[in-house]
């Protein structure tokens, strides 16, 4: 007996070294890196799934090697900033911020990475130090808005015999708004044009800023293309094609749509470059040695279709220099 159990001890002593041994010369779990998306829009964003889309062709596969961890404020400002606090008490690696997103991801951490995928003058917000050096943990891609402001306006006006009257359709709420209304009342000054503001700050506030503009013989309208106006795109295009309001906006997207023109940068490809940031930052590049990266290209696309329905006979000088005219 005293044998048989000297033997089984041995045996139980064995069998805990080889565990010991196995466990000791594992490979430790690795943690698959996260990163936190942080959305002004709904669930779903047509931006998020082209940001999805570009990480899956860098190889970044979900649940495989990389955790996304989604927060969408649907529309509603005020909840960013609990949003952004949850994403960095998550513990990702880094943080995309989608449009106004950014300043929110900003408040929220001072040392996790921020990418913002576009951001309308990221500089003179005060978002970074700079583009070429933007310092701190914020980097990205700017898709120019204040910049374009005056082209938006002056191929507005051209569609037009005389351009007396143009009204702006914002949300005082955002923050790109300010600088980008102050270079808007710049061009309006040089061209000539009065301009007749109309805050929104909510969707059903959108019905009596287009009879206002009705009402006060505006030429057409200005759209502000941040985060209210593309979440309420087809409510907009809406109201202006019932109201006869020829209609600007930023991003081709609203042209497609039905809206009469557009003029801006593809933000579609400044979305995926902002996957190759996370990519690199995840392989260990630091923000402040990535610059914020602006558009070298810029679309005018005009709908003819629209034209024709609002009666507007568009120049052929302004066709003639529009990069895509939709029939």
């Amino acid at each position: 007996m005293k044998t048989r159990r000297s033997a089984a001890a041995v045996a139980g002593l064995l069998v805990a070294l080889i565990t010991l041994a196995a466990a000791e010369s594992a490979e430790p779990v690795l943690r698959m890196p996260a990163v936190g998306i942080l959305n002004y829009a709904a669930a779903g964003d047509i931006r998020v799934v082209q940001f999805r889309d570009a990480l899956r062709e860098l190889g970044y596969v979900e649940g495989r090697n990389l955790t996304l961890v989604q927060l969408h404020a649907e529309g509603v400002l005020d909840r960013l900033p609990t949003l952004a606090a949850d994403l960095v008490a998550s513990r990702v690696d880094v943080i995309i911020a989608l449009g106004p997103a950014t300043w929110a991801a900003k408040q929220a951490t001072s040392t996790v990475p921020i990418i913002t995928a576009f951001s309308g003058d990221p500089v003179g917000q005060g978002v970074v130090a700079s583009l070429d050096r933007p310092g701190g943990n914020i980097t990205g891609f700017s898709y120019m808005s204040t910049e374009l402001a005056e082209k938006r306006l002056e191929f507005l006006c051209s569609a037009f015999p005389k351009c007396n009257r143009i009204a702006i359709l914002y949300n005082p709420q955002e923050p790109a708004t300010t600088r980008e209304m102050e270079h808007t009342e710049a061009a309006a000054r040089t061209l000539g044009v009065a301009l007749q503001p109309l805050a929104v700050r909510q969707v059903s506030e959108l019905e009596e800023a287009f009879a206002a503009a009705t009402r006060d013989r505006a030429e057409g309208i200005l759209s502000f293309t941040h985060g209210f106006a593309v979440l309420n795109q087809v409510r907009i295009i809406e109201l202006a094609a019932r109201h006869r309001v020829p209609t600007m906006y930023g991003w081709r997207e609203f042209a497609d749509a039905g809206g009469l023109m557009s003029y801006g940068p593809d933000i579609d490809v400044l979305v995926r470059q902002a996957a190759g940031y996370v990519d690199r930052i995840l392989k260990g590049a630091k923000p402040n040695d990535l610059p914020i990266q602006q558009p070298s290209r810029f679309q005018l696309v005009v709908n003819l279709k629209t034209a024709k329905a609002l009666g507007l006979d568009v120049p052929a000088t302004l066709l003639a220099r529009a990069d895509e005219v939709i029939e």
